[in-house]
């Protein structure tokens, strides 16, 4: 099976690779097209929720998240 991924993108959406399937909140498919990339909303203003429409630029979203650093674990 092949691995999914979920990019964060800086003051953006999230780019999500891989493949998927996407519910509604009643558990009904939405319709997406096998291999291509989705771009979800994070900023909550797209017109065509729950896919991004670039509607953060126009609004200013900001947001830049970063991972914390993992600790490596000690050797005993």
């Amino acid at each position: 099976m092949s691995e999914v991924t979920i990019r964060v993108r800086d003051n953006g959406n999230l780019k999500v690779e891989g493949p998927v399937v996407l519910l509604d909140g009643e558990g009904n498919k939405i319709p997406v097209t096998e291999g291509q990339p989705l771009f979800l909303c994070r900023c909550g203003m797209s017109q065509q929720k729950p896919f991004c429409d670039s509607s953060h630029r126009a609004a200013g979203f900001a947001s830049v998240v970063r991972a914390e650093p993992v600790a490596e674990p000690a050797e005993a």
